[in-house]
């Protein structure tokens, strides 16, 4: 394990918590509000400590799979933990575990809260968690690779370790070019909406807060009941970005080289507006006379769906109160999750089409056991690497799931609101059913029951592996061992890792 280059990689990003903290004191400033000496505090001292440590130089830029992994894992870890700090000390959290709760909710994009009146919170502390989904929409690392790239060819380490869905390649030749292409379309998605909202009559606050939310799928409101009070142009421009930020970043990447038929042709995102369009149709037809016209049903409908595929959680509406059919398609559509190099968590729909696929193959071996049959998406083969790690990562998931959800059974909820309320968390969706619906929130938990629905939060961004080897032992093993093995690690397990884009 190189752990000069962890550390190194680690310091450099409390430089750039110390920047992002930054800029909720620009919030305090303008609102002339007290609560903005704890950011101030905190930026300084990770400025600090990050200034400090990386002085002393790594002894080696070459890193593999693994220091890819934990410097990814810890990454996150660390940013949560300082990130909890502000609101912490500014007084407005009971205590550092439900601030810690709140700041993993907002960098894995979750939007899950503990917080009963959102509306009590200064304006610092609103912009900031807001402004954590963004953050980690794209994911940190991400951001330090396209203006700090490291030395040498072994970035895409880090990139894939951050990077959704079972396959992660390069828009580019190089991967910084790579990620600055990634934040270029995101920060120009994320300005266009804050623009039409003001056009919708939004404040630039609202604007700013409530796109940050959607362009991270994250979907912490700043009212209490969301997004229901604001009008329903807004609503609809909401509606649009998060179905926006839920497509594969590879799609506007070919609209912007000008290959707009290879976009139209892209088959996941076929397969997710197919999605979509059907689950909107369903529930519309299902909640039909719960509002005053077809066409609120449609919008309700709509929103909620975009909402929960895209992992988003924003909610116009208390769905907890829509019939069963209509609340059991969200909780399908919970699991699906958005496209694969998304903001979007979820499982993916690339992982879905690729597991039917298989199933249709398997099948068909039965009758014809001697016809070689491949898997193809996106018109090309399917890699036996690929093809094993989909079962894989469902495997582990479903591990996960079942320990998480018996942990949090020892609190004595009913089985709606813990079964949804791993799913809301392990998926980064945020809103459940039951007592953690869209109006309600996490705080019934103890604090033993919300340290596993945070390890479920930063499990799910990084789908899985990143976190899980932080606990095996052979991981922290100072021998490095051959080349072959190194690349060997990496290939069987490259396709998990993810926080972000």
């Amino acid at each position: 394990m190189n752990y000069s280059i962890i550390r190194y990689i680690l310091c450099r990003v409390l430089e750039f918590q110390a920047l992002f903290l930054a800029l909720p004191c620009l919030a305090a400033i303008w609102y002339r509000e007290e609560a903005g000496w704890a950011y101030v505090v905190v930026s300084l001292c990770c400025l600090l400590i990050g200034g400090v440590g990386k002085r002393k130089k790594a002894k080696s830029t070459v890193f593999y799979a693994r220091e890819g992994f934990v410097a990814v894992s810890l990454s996150w870890i660390l940013m949560s933990l300082t990130g909890a700090l502000p609101l912490f000390l500014s007084g407005e959290f009971a205590s550092y575990t439900d601030a810690l709760f709140e700041t993993i909710s907002g960098l894995t994009t979750t939007g899950a809260s503990i917080l009963s009146d959102v509306e009590a919170l200064s304006k610092c502390n609103l912009f900031w968690r807001s402004f954590t989904h963004w953050i980690g929409g794209m994911g940190v690392l991400v951001l330090i690779l396209a203006i700090l790239p490291l030395a040498g060819g072994y970035n895409m380490h880090l990139m894939r370790a951050e990077s959704p869905g079972p396959v992660v390649g390069k828009l580019v030749p190089r991967v910084k070019h790579t990620a600055r292409l990634l934040y270029e379309m995101y920060i120009f998605l994320t300005v266009t909406q804050i623009v039409l909202l003001l056009l919708t009559g939004m404040s630039l606050f609202e604007a700013m807060t409530l796109s940050f939310g959607t362009a991270g799928t994250g979907g912490f409101g700043l009212l209490n009941d969301s997004i229901g009070s604001y009008p329903v142009l807004s609503q609809a421009v909401i509606t649009i970005f998060m179905i926006l930020f839920g497509v594969n970043f590879n799609v506007y990447y070919l609209i912007r080289a000008k290959k707009p038929m290879l976009a139209i042709r892209h088959e996941e995102m076929r397969y997710y507006l197919g999605i979509i369009l059907a689950a909107v149709i369903l529930v519309t037809v299902n909640i039909h006379g719960r509002h005053a016209s077809l066409f609120e049903d449609f919008h309700h409908a709509a929103f909620q769906v975009a909402s929960i595929i895209t992992t988003t959680g924003y909610s116009t509406v208390d769905f907890n109160q829509w019939p069963e059919f209509s609340k059991a398609l969200l909780v399908c559509l919970m699991f699906i999750g958005a496209c694969a190099g998304s903001t979007g968590g979820g499982i993916k729909v690339s992982r879905i089409i690729i597991m039917l696929k298989q199933v249709k193959n398997e099948l068909a071996l039965l009758i014809q056991p001697k016809r070689v049959r491949q898997v193809q998406f996106e018109k090309h083969i399917v890699s036996k690497e690929v093809l094993r790690s989909v079962p894989l990562f469902l495997v582990t998931y479903a591990v996960i799931y079942i320990v998480s959800f018996l942990l949090i059974s020892l609190n004595n909820l009913d089985f709606t609101t813990n079964f949804t309320a791993v799913a809301a968390t392990l998926n980064n969706i945020g809103p459940g059913l039951g007592l953690v619906g869209p109006t309600g929130n996490f705080d019934a938990y103890a604090q033993p029951a919300k340290y596993v629905l945070m390890f479920d939060m930063l499990a799910g961004r990084l789908e899985l592996f990143p976190m899980l080897l932080l606990f095996a032992p052979s991981n922290w093993k100072r021998k490095q061992g051959s080349l072959s093995h190194r690349k060997g690690l990496w290939k069987g397990v490259r396709n998990h890792a993810s926080d972000g884009i």
